[in-house]
């Protein structure tokens, strides 16, 4: 069974850092690309970042660029998410998921597993 669980959310004051990681078990992605969305309540799910299979391409959504960083460990078959200089806009709940395929994708559609995610607050 595919397992993708997310870790790291929290609440965190305006200016913040705080790393999320994404632990997958019952596949190995590492040849597969990986993401990061996330979703307000009311709100569609909307795309974070995407690394591809090597870690050597990665693509961010322009509000969160330059204050993220995705990342990842195929050995330890986990992807991580930086994210420093944190504003409250990016209040949510984070998402993981995983794709078949190696290339990146901001499509929620082309993803085929998601973690159940993990709420981050940034507070003024």
């Amino acid at each position: 069974q595919v397992q993708l669980v997310e870790s790291g959310g929290g609440l965190v004051q305006a200016g913040g850092s705080l790393r999320l990681s994404c632990a997958a078990s019952g596949r190995t992605f590492s040849n597969d690309a990986m993401g990061w969305f996330r979703q307000i309540p009311g709100k569609e799910r909307e795309f974070v970042a995407s690394i591809n299979w090597s870690g050597t391409d990665t693509y961010y959504a322009g509000s969160v660029k330059g204050r993220f960083t995705i990342s990842r460990d195929n050995v330890k078959n986990t992807v991580y998410l930086q994210m420093n200089s944190l504003k409250r806009e990016d209040t949510a709940v984070y998402y993981c998921a995983a794709k078949f395929g190696s290339w990146i994708s901001s499509m929620s559609g082309e993803y085929k597993y998601w973690g159940q995610g993990t709420q981050v607050t940034v507070s003024s």
